[in-house]
């Protein structure tokens, strides 16, 4: 199928150019028009917080909607009777944007509790009709332009609440790692016209998935970074991908073959492999999406869109836009860097991989030790939501945070919402034995007297902690309230009580998370072993491969663990505040590593396999694999690490963690794992690298990554090789 599609893009490459052209547009005017609406819920069905959520939502409708703060603070005090006058008529006026159904004025009558003990710091509460991304931009854009015109002449004014939390804006990190993609393409071809089709492949592929993205945010609870994620996992990938196709087609030329000729070649080789990376990478993310939490489904689906598009350009545009070059490909080369994809047992790589062979076990037990080392801080892994105290102080959010904490302490950041449901003419007294209850309780710093529900049937108490939201210190209150204090409170009544609020939310998606991890990986490793096996009809190589899966990106955890949990290098990375990790970074990590080394491992065990295949000669075997396979694993590792890292230098503390840990998880495997141990590992075990029992034999079914057309043969080895014995352990 797939020769019968590079020869019809190939044979009809401008209307295939038209067609990705059109969808372009059309696309992007639909996205625009549709518009975006990106949320921060953290919703789990079956969870207390919900309980309490759906409990509000049924007897309180007032507070159905989500709720934000305009905080505000002056050395003056905020009870001046000019910043009153002017707070005043702020309040007055959000009270009257269309979507805002009331404001809290720290000047009510009940205000008193809003303004800070030393009268610097107060707030107002802003009550919304809608919730999360159903909030519409008019509305938040109002609030803020309100909130915005009061400042001055020594008056604070900043908002609060995930609503106006900034979204990341796309440009100027996508655009580092665009250049350095170019600069390395230019390095690896030699060639302007070559490095460019790459990079326009990507684009192509991107500037789709990205409008694709926004309108799923319509649909799909979709977090605000979701377009800069799939946007770096759009770069790499795509470029990538190319990068191993076009290499494959200037090799087709090379060797005599006519341009349409080389097109399918590569198409049915290096297209197939790119076929079944990406489709392993769209699989493993939307594994994700079976997890239940509605915060990643929009992630999940967004990014796995984005990576299908990549790969159906890869396949359709690029042997289009290379029936336009021709052998002409080569064309605007730069001086001094030669075009020519040759494979030579004379390079580096060859004479590396025999280095390796020689000394199988130091290189084995040295590789294993600085993975176990890099390792060690998952030990100390703990997950959960950052507060806004961790976003930048270019954020409005943040600065409202830190006034916030400074007036009324750290965990007036996060209070918790006391739900109580119970039958009409319930006695008053058990609510109060609650309140009081809950003050008495260790790490508790207010609780506020209960609020009926016009029914009667049920009160909302708010609880301030006395830590940050964030802080292990909060989560021990939340369960110590759950499991202890609030059942002996309303022991022996009817009185049925539920915490929720946004803390407790993160910290019940967090458990519930955290409690899936191990079942995912488990999946993705079984599915891993399944694949390799079938492709390769060995039951040692894929079990290699998930064990050194395991290895990387324990290592790649590691490394995130101590740089944004324990503050190493955070400064360098750019970090103000260390925390824990979100729950749903250490699964799309491993999902989205797992299908990008299956890519690396797809192209270097295939031609590993062709030369067992071709010799039966197991250290050559590998030798040769390696040597024609490291230059462009070793390229698209290193434009993948470059486009990952850049996404450190921007401002969203999520997409800093997300490009760190990949990074780290692609120089990881493709250094450490593809070029030392996996030559090792296959040295030591020789012949049985390919052992597969007969029984499994017989039910194997056939499946083949790459065309099985016979590669040129390669140069005989040189006299001055040094042999190495195949299969010594």
């Amino acid at each position: 199928m797939l020769q019968r599609l590079a020869h019809f893009s190939y044979e009809r490459r401008r209307l295939i150019l038209l067609l990705w052209v059109a969808a372009l547009i059309a696309v992007n005017v639909i996205g625009s028009s549709i518009g975006s609406s990106y949320s921060q819920s953290f919703s789990l069905p079956g969870t207390e917080s919900q309980r309490a959520t759906d409990l509000l939502q049924a007897r309180f409708p007032a507070r159905a909607g989500d709720s934000g703060q305009i905080v505000f603070s002056t050395l003056a005090g905020v009870r001046a009777t000019a910043v009153e006058a002017r707070l005043g008529r702020v309040f007055a006026a959000v009270a009257h944007v269309p979507g805002v159904t009331g404001v809290e004025s720290p000047y009510a009558t009940v205000g008193n509790r809003q303004v800070s003990t030393d009268g610097t710091v107060a707030y107002a509460t802003v009550d919304f009709a809608e919730r999360g991304n159903q909030i519409t931009t008019q509305t938040k854009d109002a609030v803020e332009n309100l909130a915005v015109a009061a400042r001055g002449n020594g008056l604070k004014v900043e908002l609060g609440g995930q609503m106006f939390e900034s979204k990341p804006a796309l440009g100027a990190t996508e655009l580092i790692g665009i250049i350095a993609a170019i600069i390395i393409l230019l390095v690896v071809f030699g060639s302007v016209l070559a490095m460019g089709l790459p990079i326009m492949t990507a684009l192509f592929g991107i500037g789709i998935g990205l409008a694709f993205v926004e309108m799923i945010s319509r649909v799909l609870s979709t977090p605000n970074f979701a377009a800069e994620l799939a946007s770096m996992i759009g770069i790499g990938v795509g470029i990538d991908y190319a990068l191993f196709i076009v290499t494959r087609y200037r090799q087709g030329l090379q060797e005599g073959l006519a341009p349409e000729l080389a097109v399918v070649r590569a198409i049915d080789t290096a297209g197939r492999a790119v076929v079944f990376a990406g489709t392993t990478v769209m699989i493993s993310v939307l594994g994700l999406y079976l997890m239940g939490v509605a915060f990643v489904q929009g992630l999940a689906v967004g990014t796995s869109l984005t990576v299908a598009l990549i790969m159906l350009a890869s396949i359709t545009l690029l042997p289009a836009v290379l029936g336009f070059a021709g052998r002409n490909i080569d064309k605007l080369s730069v001086p001094g860097r030669r075009t020519r994809e040759t494979q030579s047992r004379q390079s580096f790589w060859f004479r590396w991989s025999r280095l390796v062979q020689r000394r199988p076990w130091p290189a084995f037990l040295a590789t294993l030790a600085v993975l176990g080392v890099l390792a060690v801080p998952l030990f100390s892994l703990r997950q959960g939501f950052s507060d806004a105290g961790g976003n930048p102080t270019s954020d409005t959010t943040r600065r409202a945070y830190d006034l916030l904490a400074h007036g009324f302490g750290p965990g007036f950041n996060g209070p918790l919402t006391l739900a109580a449901e119970f039958p009409k003419g319930t006695n008053p007294a058990a609510l109060n034995n609650l309140v009081v209850a809950v003050r008495d309780t260790p790490g508790v710093a207010a609780a506020s007297p209960p609020t009926l529900s016009p029914s009667g049937t049920a009160a909302v108490i708010q609880v301030v902690p006395t830590s940050s939201p964030q802080a292990v210190q909060t989560t021990d209150l939340v369960t110590h309230l759950r499991d202890r204090v609030i059942p002996q409170a309303v022991n022996r009544t009817s009185v049925v009580v539920h915490v929720g609020g946004l803390t407790a939310e993160t910290i019940d998606v967090s458990n519930a998370l955290s409690s899936r991890l191990p079942l995912f990986i488990g999946a993705v490793l079984a599915l891993s072993f399944l694949l390799l096996l079938v492709v390769f009809r060995s039951v040692l190589v894929p079990l290699k491969a998930v064990v050194m899966n395991l290895l990387s990106i324990g290592a790649a955890y590691g490394v995130i663990v101590a740089v944004f949990q324990w503050g190493w290098l955070g400064s360098v990375v750019g970090i103000s505040k260390t925390g824990p990790i979100a729950p749903f970074i250490p699964m799309m990590m491993f999902a989205i590593t797992f299908g990008l080394s299956m890519d690396y491992e797809l192209f270097l065990l295939s031609r590993i396999r062709e030369q067992y295949d071709r010799t039966h000669d197991n250290g050559l075997a590998v030798a040769d694999g390696l040597a024609s396979t490291a230059r462009v694993i070793t390229a698209a590792a290193l434009i993948m690490v470059i486009v990952f890292l850049s996404f450190v230098t921007g401002s969203e503390p999520t997409l800093k963690l997300f490009g760190l840990g990949l990074a780290a998880a692609i120089f990881i495997d493709a250094t450490l794992v593809r070029m030392v141990l996996v030559p090792a590992t296959m040295e030591l075990l020789g012949d049985r690298n390919w052992w597969l029992p007969p029984w499994l034999e017989r039910i194997t079914p056939r499946l083949h990554v790459e065309s099985s057309e016979p590669e040129p043969t390669p140069e005989p080895v040189p006299a001055t090789t040094e042999p190495v014995p195949t299969g010594a352990a």
